[in-house]
């Protein structure tokens, strides 16, 4: 038995169906010709982003990464965001300047995604130290695949932020796949997890199909890290059951993989332990459901009847504005004169 309420378990599933059922409603759109760019799913992967993220703290900060759809939705960013997000609508979080999850919302400690090959580390460990300075307990969590884990800037970031025993813990998202390359070429140690003892930092390995596990697991790593013992490393075992992007038919992988994978789907797996529990049985399930589609119903409607982006806020937000700069100036004098 686990001691995760059921109201927070039943939070869990909403999110990780949410999820998919929008990503079903993005495909659609996709090969509509209507999202912008490629589009990455987090097929198979749900209760690794979603798990994490529900264990974080009001005021803890975190950068996604391409499959971490659920965690931005967990963070209480709306569907309809995503959607004109996708579509590089105005309704966006970018105001239409990018797409996928690259936009920011710093009031909800949403960072946008710097790259996706481990940059986010040093970044991350950056923004961490300068709260310890202003005396908050700000804990960062960010996320890493397979072959993020080996580029410089990771081992670089995460070698400072363990010298500086900061507040970081980086979720490895372990799908055994960096784009085509399987992960025994192009990494010797056994697992993710084993990178840890080199930088004298704590981590677990847990099976990231289990949505349960995985909450469970975050809150440790989270409690760790807040408690000034240092970063951690946890390492979610996991699986993409589609390719890189929608556009990748995954070729390169042998289907009995998938097929085998397919049986350890994480909504599928929660839905029977639910159940077995006696926290959501059917019925219950079928309300949830029925209710997501019919919201993201409205949300599709309201998203596409969005216009594009205007050609003015393209030039917003990219340099100083006079104005804004000296009332956020007397702000920081409380009145008095900033000369």
């Amino acid at each position: 038995m686990t001691d995760v309420s059921p109201e927070i378990q039943k939070n869990l599933y909403r999110f990780m169906l949410l999820t998919r059922l929008l990503e079903e409603r993005l495909v659609n759109l996709y090969r509509q010709g209507k999202i912008v760019g490629g589009f990455y799913r987090s097929l198979g992967q749900e209760a690794t982003a979603v798990g994490t993220a529900m264990a974080l703290a009001e005021g803890d900060i975190f950068f996604p990464v391409i499959r971490d759809l659920g965690a931005t939705l967990v963070r209480g960013v709306a569907p309809r965001q995503i959607l004109c997000q996708q579509m590089a609508r105005e309704g966006s979080p970018s105001r239409g300047r990018d797409g996928v999850l690259h936009f920011s919302i710093p009031e909800k400690g949403i960072y946008a995604p710097i790259a996706m090959l481990g940059t986010a580390v040093p970044v991350m460990s950056g923004m961490l130290l300068a709260d310890r300075y202003l005396g908050k307990k700000t804990v960062g969590l960010t996320y890493l695949g397979d072959g993020a884990s080996s580029v410089g800037a990771f081992h670089e970031g995460i070698n400072f932020a363990g010298v500086n025993r900061l507040p970081l813990v980086v979720v490895f998202e372990f799908n055994r796949w960096a784009y085509s390359t399987p992960y025994e070429k192009q990494c010797g140690a056994m697992t993710l997890a084993d990178k840890a003892p080199g930088y004298g930092l704590s981590a677990k390995i847990v099976d990231g199909n289990d949505v349960l596990a995985v909450y469970e697991a975050a809150r440790t790593a989270i409690d760790h890290a807040r408690s000034g013992n240092g970063p951690f490393l946890l390492e979610c075992k996991t699986y993409r059951l589609k390719g890189h992007a929608e556009h990748d038919a995954q070729s390169y992988i042998d289907r009995a993989e998938i097929e085998e994978w397919k049986k350890r789907d994480p909504i599928a797996r929660f839905e029977k332990r639910l159940e077995d529990d006696g926290v959501l049985f059917a019925a219950g399930r079928d309300e949830i459901r029925h209710e997501i589609s019919r919201h993201l119903d409205e949300d599709v409607d309201w998203a596409e009847a969005q216009p594009s982006p205007l050609p003015d806020y393209e030039f917003r937000g990219v340099y100083a504005d006079e104005d804004l700069l000296v009332e956020r100036q007397q702000e920081i004098f409380v009145g008095g004169d900033p000369s």
